[in-house]
Parts: C-alpha cells; structure tokens; sequence
C-alpha cells in the first residue's frame, strides 16, 4: 500500500472541506438587486445573521479556513511564485513550486523564460499559446479565402430575376372622396 505524499493528501482534503463550506452570502442580498452577493460583515445592531440566529445564513468565521498545509497552493499542487525576468527563475524550486509569468513582461523576454523553464523542468502556470506551424497559417487564409467567394455566387443564383429591382411597390392611391352636406 503507497503513501500519497503530503501535499497530495493536503489538496484533497482542501477538497472534502470546501464542499462542506457554506456559500457565504451578503446579508440581504437575495431580498434586494441593489445589494450584491459579496460577502461583508454583518453589522446592524438588530442584525439577525450578527447574532447568528436559527434560519438565517452562516456568517464567515475562522473555523471554516483551510487545512494549514494546503494554504497558498495552487490546485496542480505547486507554490505559486511570481517571475518578471530570468534572474527570479533561478531561485525556483522545480519540485514544489510553479512559475507564473508576470503580466508586464512582453513577449521575447515570455518566450525566453518559458524556454528556459522548460529546460529546468519548471511548470509555467500561463504558458504562451502554442503557434500554428507557417503551413497551416497558409491553408486557412486560402481556405477562409474561398469560403467568402462562395456565398456570393450563391446569392446571385437565387435572386428572383425581376426588372423591378430595388425598387419599393407603389399602391394606388384612392380617390378622396368629397363631402356633401
């Protein structure tokens, strides 16, 4: 019988109390549009969820919180840490933590990073979109081409031929007829 390792164990038990866990609800925020189901605190002197009455939603309290080994780990199971450039990639562990790439860094220093990372065995938690190889790029601009001349042709064939065209019917007016008194 194998042992899961600990942080393995940690996320799933994580898991079995988050689905315990109350959905935490702004007070009154089912009675009222205006007020939104973010959670703030309870604080009205006739409050009812304040004073935790019978009936009424469970408020946010310390015993709800998570077991202290899986806090701060992201769901693959890895320490979230923030890279900006080459130099922060040294400093990271491969086997607990993860890469995020931080938004500001552009895309040839991204690249350079994620290749690097991958030669360490690093995992990138937002890695760079995979490219299309040049030759399909090609094949879909002819095939996109194609699909827009196609409907046209379409349309001619089944336009009503008429002489008319374009042009709104007209209705006979009546005649107004005159009064008599």
């Amino acid at each position: 019988m194998s042992q899961k390792p600990a942080r393995e164990q940690a996320l799933e038990l994580r898991a079995r109390l988050k689905a315990k866990k109350p959905r935490f609800r702004r007070q009154e925020s089912w009675r009222y549009m205006r007020v939104s189901q973010v959670w703030r605190k309870p604080d009205g002197i006739d409050s009812k969820m304040r004073i935790r009455k019978k009936g009424w939603p469970k408020s946010v309290e310390v015993g709800y919180r998570g077991p202290r080994k899986a806090r701060g780990l992201h769901p693959s199971g890895y320490r979230e840490v923030l890279v900006r450039n080459m130099d922060d990639l040294a400093k990271i562990d491969p086997q607990t933590q993860a890469v995020r790439i931080a938004h500001t860094v552009g895309m040839k220093k991204r690249a350079e990073i994620s290749l690097r990372a991958g030669e360490k065995h690093i995992y990138i938690l937002n890695p760079l979109p995979e490219e299309k190889p040049a030759e399909e790029v090609e094949e879909t601009a002819e095939e996109a081409a194609k699909a827009e001349e196609e409907p046209e042709e379409e349309e001619k064939a089944t336009e009503p031929k008429s002489e008319a065209k374009g042009k709104p019917e007209t209705v006979p007016e009546k005649p107004e007829e005159e009064e008599t008194t």
